[in-house]
C-alpha cells in the first residue's frame, strides 16, 4: 500500500472531524485530528470483521434453508445464489479488514504523518480559495450541494495540484481512488469530471473547447463515463 495514499486517507478522515466552515489554523490541533482519523480506521476494521462474520452466518443459513425449504429447482437456485452473494461480500469485507491493521501500523511513520499534516493544514488554510476554484469548475451544480466527503476529496486534490506540486494526473487518480472507497457508486465519476475541468480551466482551455472535448470522450455533467 502506497504511503502517500495512506496519508491522503488520513487527511480526508481528519477533515471529516471538522465543521465545514473555514477555520483559523491556530484554532486547530492537527495532531489530534490525525489521532481521531486513526481511531476511525481502527473502529472500521472491527466493524468490517463483525459484519463479515454476520454475512458468512447468513450465507450458511441460506444453504441450510435451500435443503429444507426449496420446493423446486428455480427456488433452490435463487437461494444458492443468495448464499454465494453473501459469502462473496463477506470475503471482500474480510480482505479489507485484513489490510487495515497494516494501514494503521504505517500511520506511525513520520514521513506519512508529515504529508498527511501538510495536506490537512493547507486544505484548511486555502479552503476559501480552493472552494472558489471548484465552484467555477462545477457544471449546473453547487459545491455546497455535494456530500461532505465529496467536497473534501475535491479540496484535497486541488490543494495537491495547486499548492503541493503533485502532478495533475496523480492527484486526480488518487482522488478517484478515495472516492471509490468513501463515496457512493457514482461519486468517483463526478469527482473525476470536476477535477478534469479544474485542470482544463487552469490550462486556459476555453469552455467551448472543453465541452466539445468532453462530448468526444463521453463526459457527462457528472464526470467521465466508464
Amino acid at each position: 500500500m502506497q504511503a502517500r495514499r495512506i496519508s491522503r486517507e488520513l487527511a480526508l478522515l481528519g477533515l471529516s472531524q471538522l465543521s465545514d466552515k473555514p477555520r483559523k489554523l491556530r484554532e486547530l490541533d492537527f495532531e489530534q485530528l490525525l489521532e481521531a482519523a486513526i481511531e476511525t480506521l481502527t473502529a472500521e476494521a472491527k466493524d468490517a470483521l463483525e459484519t463479515a462474520s454476520d454475512e458468512l452466518k447468513r450465507g450458511s443459513q441460506r444453504l441450510v434453508d435451500t435443503e429444507l425449504l426449496a420446493s423446486d429447482v428455480a427456488s433452490s437456485r435463487t437461494m444458492v445464489e443468495d448464499a454465494i452473494t453473501l459469502t462473496q461480500t463477506a470475503i471482500n469485507r474480510l480482505a479489507h479488514a485484513i489490510e487495515l491493521p497494516v494501514f494503521i501500523q504505517m500511520t506511525n511513520r513520520l514521513e506519512l504523518r508529515a504529508f498527511a499534516m501538510e495536506l490537512l493544514t493547507n486544505t484548511v488554510k486555502y479552503q476559501a480559495i480552493v472552494d472558489e476554484v471548484l465552484e467555477q469548475a462545477m457544471v449546473a451544480w453547487q459545491l455546497k450541494r455535494l456530500a461532505r466527503i465529496d467536497r473534501d476529496i475535491l479540496r484535497l486534490a486541488v490543494v495537491e495540484m495547486d499548492y503541493l506540486g503533485t502532478p495533475d494526473r496523480v492527484a486526480i487518480n488518487e482522488a478517484v481512488e478515495l472516492a471509490k472507497r468513501y463515496s457512493d457508486d457514482d461519486g468517483y465519476r463526478f469527482i473525476n469530471g470536476v477535477l478534469r475541468r479544474v485542470v482544463n480551466r487552469s490550462a486556459g482551455v476555453a469552455p467551448e473547447a472543453e465541452a466539445m472535448g468532453n462530448t468526444e470522450k463521453g463526459v457527462e455533467s457528472g464526470g467521465i463515463v466508464g
